[in-house]
């Protein structure tokens, strides 16, 4: 019976962990944000996408490291409350689904961003060694090819074997495998212009114009 009602009270926790995540990780920063600042709806401009990169489009820098610290601050909010709440499986239950609300919110119609911040966030708030080095790793391609998806991808891509293999973590790993995944999968049309050629980089302003960014 103490098994039983152990096990009960694990998964309600998940559950609880992940409703409450996904929530807290649907908050729009960059629509909300944008609108409060009178510069209309974010999603009619550039990409289209809801996080910093097309907020920046805007020409307002304070309110794209607004958004930016927003949309990470949440997934890392989500790890660190339902870890101090239940602990850290729960946590980690936490802050993917706080990316997964971020990408898909409820409120948009399952229409958001493509969950770099957030999932840097998250990353660094499960295991601060694995998201140091997927922050740095991001940071060194950005210098060298100035191409924010690709930076992003790089990003991720290091994260899970910095999991495993730098900071030995199991728990880590896996979600940073899960998280790297489903990031991938949402820049599938920034990977087919990256084989092209024809990826916008930071900076050009003609083409960030236009063309869909990382975030």
């Amino acid at each position: 019976m103490e098994l039983d009602a152990t096990y009960k009270a694990t998964l309600m926790s998940l559950q609880i962990a992940v409703v409450c995540g996904y929530l807290l990780g649907s908050i729009p920063f960059g629509l909300v944000l944008t609108r409060m600042a009178g510069l209309g709806d974010i999603r009619t401009i550039g990409s289209g996408n809801i996080g910093a990169t097309n907020v920046l489009r805007t020409g307002n820098k304070f309110l794209a490291l607004l958004t930016l610290i927003g949309d990470s601050g949440k997934g890392a909010a989500a790890v660190v409350l339902f870890t101090y709440i239940y602990g850290p499986e729960q946590g980690i239950f936490a802050g993917a689904a706080a990316v997964v609300g971020h990408m898909l919110p409820l409120w948009l119609r399952f229409k958001g961003g493509k969950g770099v911040a957030t999932t840097l966030g998250t990353l660094l708030a499960v295991n601060w060694i694995m998201g140091i080095i997927a922050c740095l790793a991001w940071l060194v391609m950005a210098l060298i090819f100035r191409i924010s998806s690709l930076s992003a991808l790089m990003a991720l891509a290091v994260a899970p074997l910095a999991a495993f293999f730098i900071a030995h973590d199991v728990g880590a790993g896996w979600l940073a495998l899960f998280l790297a995944v489903i990031v991938w999968a949402a820049h599938h049309a920034n990977i087919r212009r990256l084989l092209n050629g024809t990826e916008p980089k930071i900076g050009d302003k003609k083409k960030n114009a236009e063309a869909p960014s990382a975030e």
